[in-house]
């Protein structure tokens, strides 16, 4: 079974749970973030206000914007990492409408287990775990069998170039490039219907910016819902089906 056809099958086997009428996956509304500076006198920063959107079935929508707008904010956010200081979070799963924002740990792991999967910019992982495991890891929290596991994430691995001679090694050693790679399969292999991504194309060559459009396009044909931050305006203009601006909440120089 090719990584193509495997992506295809884990990702309808969890959205066919949900109901197939039910196109919106994602409603924000009037989201604010504050962080309080302890170590500057408790400076209060606001760094997202008032963000509203939907997001559903086949959409990548793109968060465009400078940096310092918030837009990592808005993604860890939307994962659980962080706590909106306001306004509401609705993710849908298989039983309904999920409150994100002051949900428990629980809930939140729940969530990250079937509904929301997350590729961030740096890959974090328990070392002297092979990039086979890693990368098979969500399939088999899953239930999956470990074997079958191991096959899926050794096709994704092919595709995304990554030498078969790295695969029982641990990715903490790898490049930048390889390390992305490897945190792209893992984000990609668990099917799950929301996908938040963080710049992954930017430490990746031509070649593998291909293939990780070409996966992010099956995805949205699959009726995933992807949120992301590219900054390669080539990479976004190849993928976006919608473009969603985040409006600086302070003055140039604050941090994401």
């Amino acid at each position: 079974m090719n990584a193509s056809h495997s992506l295809v099958s884990t990702a309808a086997a969890t959205l066919s749970a949900m109901d197939s009428r039910a196109q919106t996956l994602v409603q924000v509304s009037g989201l604010g973030k504050m962080f309080t500076l302890h170590n500057q006198g408790g400076i209060r920063l606001p760094v997202l206000q008032d963000v509203t959107f939907e997001a559903g079935r086949g959409d990548c929508l793109v968060l465009s914007g400078p940096s310092g707008t918030g837009k990592s904010t808005l993604l860890r956010c939307l994962y659980g990492n962080y706590l909106a200081t306001e306004g509401s979070i609705r993710i849908r799963d298989t039983q309904g409408w999920v409150e994100l924002t002051g949900a428990s740990e629980q809930t939140i792991l729940r969530l990250r287990r079937n509904v929301i999967g997350y590729v961030s910019q740096f890959l974090r992982v328990i070392p002297r775990v092979s990039t086979l495991d890693v990368v098979a890891e969500p399939l088999r929290a899953g239930g999956m069998e470990a074997e079958a596991a191991r096959e899926r994430a050794a096709g994704l691995l092919h595709r995304l170039n990554v030498p078969q001679r790295l695969w029982g090694l641990p990715p903490a050693t790898f490049s930048g490039g390889e390390q992305q790679r490897v945190n792209i399969a893992r984000g990609f292999i668990g099917g799950h219907p929301v996908l938040l991504l963080d710049e992954p194309t930017a430490s990746l060559d031509a070649d593998n910016r291909a293939v990780v459009i070409a996966l992010i396009r099956e995805a949205v044909a699959e009726g995933r819902c992807l949120i992301g931050i590219f900054h390669d305006e080539a990479v976004r203009d190849e993928v976006a089906t919608r473009i969603l601006p985040i409006e600086p909440a302070v003055t140039a120089g604050a941090l994401e």
